[in-house]
């Protein structure tokens, strides 16, 4: 029995142990920034030196698993290769691509497996320079297949890029919108994933954006998102767990049978009938937080969507938007 006992003491203690070391940093973020920095300017220069692409990398990954130092969300565009990007190799880095770098359900998962399993210290969200599926966005193009669901995901981004410079049109307009739309994925990330929404608040990963240039090679970081600290409370605020409502108690048998059946849908009807300005101002703000998950940002910022006016609001009541 004693032998039984350490066999298993033993067991789950490689299991923690294996689990602990699958979430541990690979390397600090600050060095692993300085990797994906260097390596670009390689790459820039012309000087890329190829590591990790021989047989004995790919040995030892498939041995002894992948470690990479961050995980990048970029876009699927054929120009824009981010292992030679930042002249990485076999298991360097963690990438999702997926075009105009948005960040729905797939792509969040794939982050969170990134840093939650893989313990990727830096999230880095890459868009480019041209990009078609920002700019199939700023143009509102006829799009077919399941691309238009894609394209107005990006589309609050042109909005906010909008505001920004009003006057802005064509190349301006376009290359502002780019930069919205990684403001407006990683904005996306902490407001929809609570794990990697605690890594950052938690100082264990480091979310920062950038814009890759297609001709010179050079990538423009962005660093972290101006508004973090507001998103992250804003994010917490919403997704506070709620309270699990108290019973109520039963009412008497006799008191059940002697009240009229017309009563029970007045009674229902009371508390809203009670104070309809908050209530519909709570509907509101919940009809509006499913559309656009960033209608809580606030500051003068680099900030994503604007909220709407009241015009806006009102158009959105009659006729709600679809995702």
């Amino acid at each position: 029995m004693k032998r039984i006992l350490v066999i298993v003491a033993l067991t789950l203690g490689l299991y923690v142990q294996a689990q602990g070391a699958a979430n541990a940093p690979t390397v600090p973020a600050d060095e692993a920034m300085q990797m994906l920095k260097d390596g670009n300017a390689r790459y820039a220069a012309g000087e890329s030196k190829h590591g990790h692409q021989g047989a004995d990398r790919r040995a030892e990954t498939a041995k002894g698993g992948q470690h990479p130092v961050a995980t990048i969300i970029g876009c699927s565009d054929s120009r824009a290769p981010l292992e030679v990007v930042f002249d990485q190799g076999v298991g360097d880095i963690f990438v999702i691509r997926v075009a105009g770098n948005v960040a729905g359900p797939d792509e969040l998962g794939s982050i969170e497996y990134g840093v939650g399993h893989l313990g990727t210290p830096v999230v880095l969200v890459l868009g480019h320079t041209g990009c078609g599926a920002v700019t199939a966005a700023v143009e509102n193009a006829h799009v077919h297949g399941n691309i238009p669901a894609l394209i107005n995901q990006i589309k609050p981004a042109v909005a906010k890029a909008k505001t920004w410079t009003p006057t802005a049109r064509g190349a301006e307009l376009l290359n502002k919108a780019i930069k919205a739309n990684v403001w407006l994925t990683m904005e996306n990330i902490l407001r929809k994933s609570a794990e990697v929404r605690q890594t950052v608040k938690d100082g264990q990963v480091l979310l920062v954006g950038g814009i890759y240039d297609l001709t010179t090679g050079k990538v423009e970081w962005l660093g972290q998102h101006p508004e973090q600290g507001k998103i992250l409370i804003a994010a917490s605020v919403v997704h506070k767990p709620k309270p699990k409502p108290k019973p109520k108690p039963k009412p008497e048998k006799d008191a059940a049978e002697s009240a009229p059946a017309a009563d029970a849908p007045s009674a229902a009807e009371a508390p809203a009938k009670a104070k309809p300005g908050k209530a519909a101002s709570a509907g509101k703000a919940a009809a509006q937080d499913e559309i656009n998950p960033n209608a809580h940002s606030e500051g003068a910022g680099e900030l994503l969507a604007p909220e709407p006016d009241a015009s806006a609001k009102s158009a959105a009541h009659a006729k709600p938007k679809h995702k």
